[in-house]
């Protein structure tokens, strides 16, 4: 049985839940497109390979907070997605401040990172609550 909102839990309506899901989706589709456009170096396929794992870790993990059984189920998983999504935009940072890619590449990408993170955190701190 899945965890169902109720009108008295404003922490997330069904849309939102469903618009992330496609959000988080595309997000990670966009990394693999990143990663499979990385040079063939040693250093850029280990962390392609590090951000493609965290990337797409977060749409999985939301998947599952998408179909908690309850709140705290909720909650641990929407936790879930934030780490991965922060350790995400480190992997990115680390990309960038090799120099494995030029900042200008990965700024779309960062953005939609740093955007993610806040609304985890804003479903967190809110579904606490």
């Amino acid at each position: 049985m899945n965890y169902e909102v109720k009108e008295d839990e404003p922490w997330m309506v069904e849309e939102e839940r469903r618009d992330l899901r496609e959000r988080t989706k595309a997000f990670a589709l966009r990394v693999i497109t990143m990663f499979a456009a990385l040079p063939k170096t040693t250093v850029a396929q280990v962390l392609g390979k590090q951000v493609l794992r965290s990337a797409t870790s977060v749409g999985a993990n939301y998947r599952e907070a998408y179909r908690a059984r309850s709140k705290a189920e909720f909650i641990s998983k929407i936790g879930d997605c934030l780490k991965e999504i922060e350790e995400t935009g480190y992997w990115f940072e680390l990309l960038v401040e090799s120099g494995t890619v030029p900042a200008a590449k990965l700024v779309a990408l960062r953005d939609e990172c740093d955007q993610l993170t806040a609304i985890f955190v804003t479903i967190l701190k809110s579904s606490r609550s």
